[in-house]
C-alpha cells in the first residue's frame, strides 16, 4: 500500500507542480552560476546508492560534505528561502516515482557518513526506502547526532503505518521539523 501511494502522489504532485519546480530551476540558475538541479549520491533501501535530487542551494563550489558540517555562508539567498520552505526537496518527488525514495522515512546519508551508516546497519534501518520526510526530522533531530538519529529511525520503522505516514506529511508540509541545519 505505501508504494501504490508514493507511485500515484509523486505522479500527480509532479505533474501538478512541474511548473514549479521549472520555475525554481530556472529562479535558482539566474540567482547564482551553475546549474538549477542538484544530483548528489546517497544511501539508500540495503545500502545500495542512489542519486538524490534536490534544487541546488548552496554555491557550486562548496565542498561535497553533510550539511551540519557546512558553513552557512555556502547557502545561497535564494537557497536559504528555498529551504526556510522546504520547496529545495521537490526534486525527490522524481526519486519517489522511480522507487529509490518513498515519501515517508529516514533521510538517505552521504556514503561518507560511516558512524551514521554503522549506527542504521546496527539497527536495520536500511530495510527501509530513504523519505523526503521522517519522524526524525519532525521531532527536529538531524545527522549530527547519528545515534539518536538512528534510534528514532529504528523506532518509525517498527510503528510505521499509513496513518502515522500521513500525519509526518501533514506536520511536514505545515512547517513541522527544521530539517538538516548547516553549521552556524
Amino acid at each position: 500500500m505505501k508504494r501504490g501511494f508514493d507511485i500515484v502522489l509523486s505522479a500527480f504532485a509532479l505533474i501538478g507542480f512541474g511548473w514549479l519546480i521549472m520555475l525554481l530551476v530556472a529562479m535558482v540558475r539566474l540567482s547564482s552560476p551553475g546549474p538549477g538541479l542538484f544530483a548528489q549520491e546517497r544511501v539508500g533501501r540495503g545500502r545500495k546508492n542512489f542519486i538524490c535530487y534536490k534544487l541546488r542551494t548552496m554555491y557550486v563550489e562548496t565542498p561535497s560534505a553533510a550539511t551540519h558540517d557546512t558553513s552557512v555562508s555556502a547557502v545561497t539567498a535564494l537557497g536559504r528561502w528555498l529551504r526556510r520552505l522546504k520547496v529545495d526537496e521537490l526534486p525527490q518527488l522524481w526519486n519517489v516515482l522511480r522507487g529509490e525514495m518513498s515519501f515517508v522515512g529516514p533521510r538517505p546519508c552521504l556514503p561518507i557518513q560511516r558512524e551514521l551508516i554503522d549506527e542504521r546497519q546496527k539497527r536495520g534501518v536500511f530495510d527501509l526506502r530513504p523519505g523526503i520526510t521522517g519522524l526524525a526530522q519532525i521531532q527536529g533531530i538531524d545527522m549530527s547526532e547519528p545515534g539518536r538519529l538512528a534510534e528514532v529511525d529504528a523506532a518509525y520503522m517498527k510503528q510505521q503505518s499509513f496513518v502515522l505516514d500521513l500525519l509526518l506529511i501533514a506536520r511536514t508540509a505545515t512547517g513541522g521539523g527544521r530539517g538538516d541545519r548547516v553549521r552556524s
